[in-house]
C-alpha cells in the first residue's frame, strides 16, 4: 500500500473509500450491519481511510469506528457544503462542526473539507478562519477544501498562511484533466494534496464497458454517477466511439503489465502525478467489491510508452479544452 503525509497524518493510503454511495438505493443498498462489516474488512487490508458525508455515512462510519479494536486507526474525512448564502458567525461554524462530530460519535474531526457555492460572496475566508480557530482549540485536527478552483485555493492559501490547507477535493482523472491546467501548479506552491474522486468516470473507466454500444443515459441500469460521466464523455469530451479507442489502449497497456484491468491503468496514470495524495474510489459496500483489483495498483509502473499512448488519445479528445467549456475544477457545480 503506498502511502503519502496529509498533515498530521503519516502513513495515509493513497486510495480512500469514498462513501457517496451510501446516499440513495439508486446505487444498491444492502443491511447497515453488512456495511461495517464491510468497512472493518476494507481497514484491515489497508484501506483505512474513508470519506463522504451524504446520506448516512458518517453515522455508519462512527458506529463502524466506535467499534473498532485500538490496533486498527483509521482516518475519517467529512464536510461541511455552504451551498445556500451563508453569514459565518462563530456559532454558525462550531455547530456545523459539532453536528458532523456527533453524527461520526467523534470529539475531534480527522479532516473537514469545506465547501462554498457562491464565490461572489468572499465570506468562505471568514469561515475558514473561524473553522482555523477549531483547528487550534483541536475540534478539527486537519482542513481541506472541495471543489474549490485554483484561482481561489491560491488566494486561500496565501491569505491564510502556510500549512492552513492540506488538500482540496477534485474530479480528475484520463477523462477530466482540468487539475493539469493551473490547479497543478497551486498545488506545488502551498505543499497541497489533491485528493480525487471520478477517477473511474463512475465505472466506465472499467474493462466491463469495452466492446459495449453506448448506453441510453436514462437507462434504469445506469447509477446516478454513470448518467453524470456519460455526460461528460460523450458532450464534453469526445464521443462514445473515440471512448471506446481509449478503452481499447488501456486494455493494451493492462496487457503488457502482466493483465492488469483497465481499472487499474486508469487510477495508476492519476496517482502518478506528484499534486495528488490519493484517489477516492466509491464503494458499493456489501455490493461489490474490488479490493483485491485494487491492490494490484501498487504493483504498477507505467512506461513512457504508456503515458504516450494514452495521450495520444487524449490529443484527439476534448480533454484539453474542457477548462474552457466546463471551467475550472467545480465549476460544474456552480
Amino acid at each position: 500500500m503506498e502511502t503519502f503525509t496529509l498533515g498530521p497524518f503519516k502513513d495515509v493510503p493513497r486510495i480512500w473509500t469514498g462513501l457517496w454511495q451510501l446516499s440513495s438505493n439508486a446505487w444498491g443498498s444492502v443491511a447497515a450491519y453488512k456495511v461495517r462489516a464491510e468497512m472493518l474488512r476494507y481497514a484491515q487490508l489497508g484501506y483505512t481511510a474513508f470519506a463522504d458525508h451524504y446520506g448516512s455515512s458518517e453515522i455508519l462510519f462512527g458506529q463502524f469506528r466506535s467499534s473498532l479494536p485500538s490496533a486498527i486507526q483509521v482516518l475519517g474525512a467529512t464536510k461541511w457544503c455552504a451551498f445556500d448564502h451563508v453569514e459565518p458567525t462563530s456559532a454558525v461554524v462550531r455547530n456545523a462542526v459539532e453536528e458532523r462530530m456527533a453524527r461520526m460519535q467523534t470529539t475531534q474531526v480527522d479532516l473537514l473539507q469545506f465547501h462554498w457555492q457562491h464565490y461572489e460572496d468572499k465570506n468562505y475566508l471568514t469561515a475558514l478562519r473561524l473553522l482555523l480557530n477549531l483547528r487550534d482549540e483541536g475540534v478539527i485536527l486537519t482542513l481541506g477544501l472541495c471543489n474549490f478552483d485554483a484561482i481561489r485555493v491560491d488566494e486561500i492559501c496565501t491569505e491564510l498562511g502556510p500549512n492552513s490547507i492540506v488538500s482540496n477535493q477534485v474530479q480528475f482523472s484520463i477523462i477530466d484533466t482540468r487539475p493539469l491546467h493551473g490547479m497543478n501548479h497551486v498545488c506545488q506552491k502551498h505543499n497541497l494534496k489533491l485528493l480525487t474522486y471520478g477517477t473511474l468516470c463512475g465505472g466506465f473507466l472499467t474493462d466491463t464497458w469495452l466492446g459495449q454500444p453506448e448506453p441510453d443515459v436514462y437507462s434504469s441500469n445506469l447509477t446516478p454517477s454513470q448518467r453524470k460521466y456519460l455526460d461528460v464523455i460523450v458532450k464534453a469530451w469526445g464521443d462514445w466511439q473515440l471512448f471506446q479507442s481509449l478503452l481499447s489502449i488501456l486494455r493494451a497497456i493492462g496487457d503488457r503489465h502482466g493483465g492488469s484491468s483497465i481499472a487499474n491503468i486508469a487510477t495508476r496514470w492519476v496517482l502518478d502525478h506528484p499534486f495528488v495524495g490519493a484517489v477516492i474510489i466509491g464503494a458499493r459496500l456489501g455490493i461489490s467489491d474490488h479490493t483485491e483489483d485494487n491492490q494490484k495498483i501498487f504493483h504498477l509502473h507505467l512506461t513512457k510508452e504508456d503515458v504516450a499512448d494514452i495521450e495520444d488519445v487524449l490529443k484527439k479528445s476534448n480533454s484539453y479544452r474542457m477548462i474552457m467549456t466546463i471551467g475550472d475544477c467545480g465549476s460544474e457545480y456552480r
